[in-house]
C-alpha cells in the first residue's frame, strides 16, 4: 500500500457523490466529531454508505493522503468502519461475533451488556443491546474512522450517555468519528461540526 502523503492526516472527500447524493467535499481530523443531519429521505444513509465504499459511487476519498482506490476494500472497511442503524448478524449466538470476546468484556461492560451475553442466542438481544453490540464488534477492529448510522436511537437515557462517553473517548484517542443523529441537542453535544442534509444535498454549519 502506497505511504501517506506528506503533511495530510485523516480523511479527505472531494467531489464525493453517488445516485441520490450531490457531490460532497470535507475533511475529517484525526480526533474529530461531525455531526450529519436532517429529515429522513436526505441522504446521511446514502453518505455514509458511500463512504465505506459499500455502493456504487465517485469521486476521491482519501485516508491520510493515500486513494481509497489504493486500498484493499476489505482494509479500507476496517480502516473506514460503518455502524448501521440495522446492524447484520448471521450466527445463531451472539458470541459467534466476535474473534476475541475477552477483548471485548471492557467495552461491552462499559455499555451495560452482561458478560456472559456471548452464550445469548440472537433471539435474545433487544434492539438496543444489538446496537451496543454491534458498537463493540466495531470498535474492536480499531477503526481510524468510525461512521455511524443513529448508534442510540433505540436507547435509554443512560445507554446513551454511556456510548456518547465511549465514543468521547476513542476520539480523544484520535479516532475520526462521523454521527447521523436525528436529535439535535445530541448533534451539539457530540460534535463541534455539523453537515446539513436535505434532498440528497448537504453543506457544513456549525454544531
Amino acid at each position: 500500500m502506497t505511504a501517506p502523503a506528506p503533511g495530510q492526516s485523516g480523511l479527505q472527500v472531494r467531489g464525493l457523490r453517488r445516485h441520490g447524493l450531490q457531490p460532497l467535499s470535507f475533511d475529517l481530523g484525526p480526533g474529530e466529531a461531525m455531526a450529519v443531519t436532517g429529515p429522513s429521505g436526505a441522504g446521511k444513509s446514502l453518505l455514509l454508505r458511500a463512504l465505506a465504499d459499500l455502493d456504487p459511487n465517485q469521486g476521491q476519498v482519501s485516508l491520510d493522503g493515500v486513494s481509497r482506490s489504493q486500498i484493499p476494500a476489505p482494509h479500507w472497511r476496517r480502516q473506514v468502519a460503518y455502524l448501521p442503524a440495522e446492524p447484520g448478524w448471521w450466527g445463531e449466538s451472539v458470541g459467534e461475533h466476535f474473534h476475541d470476546w475477552s477483548a471485548a468484556l471492557p467495552l461491552l461492560q462499559r455499555l451495560g451488556l452482561a458478560a456472559d451475553a456471548d452464550a445469548w442466542p440472537m433471539q435474545r438481544p433487544s434492539t438496543g443491546e444489538r446496537l451496543r453490540l454491534a458498537l463493540v464488534r466495531a470498535l474492536l477492529q480499531s477503526p481510524r474512522v468510525l461512521l455511524l448510522d443513529e448508534p442510540t436511537a433505540a436507547l435509554d437515557a443512560a445507554a446513551v450517555r454511556a456510548v456518547e462517553a465511549l465514543i468521547a473517548d476513542c476520539l480523544h484517542q484520535g479516532m475520526s468519528v462521523l454521527w447521523v443523529s436525528h436529535d439535535p441537542a445530541q448533534a451539539a453535544r457530540v460534535a463541534r461540526r455539523q453537515l446539513v442534509g436535505g434532498q440528497g444535498r448537504f453543506f457544513e454549519s456549525p454544531s
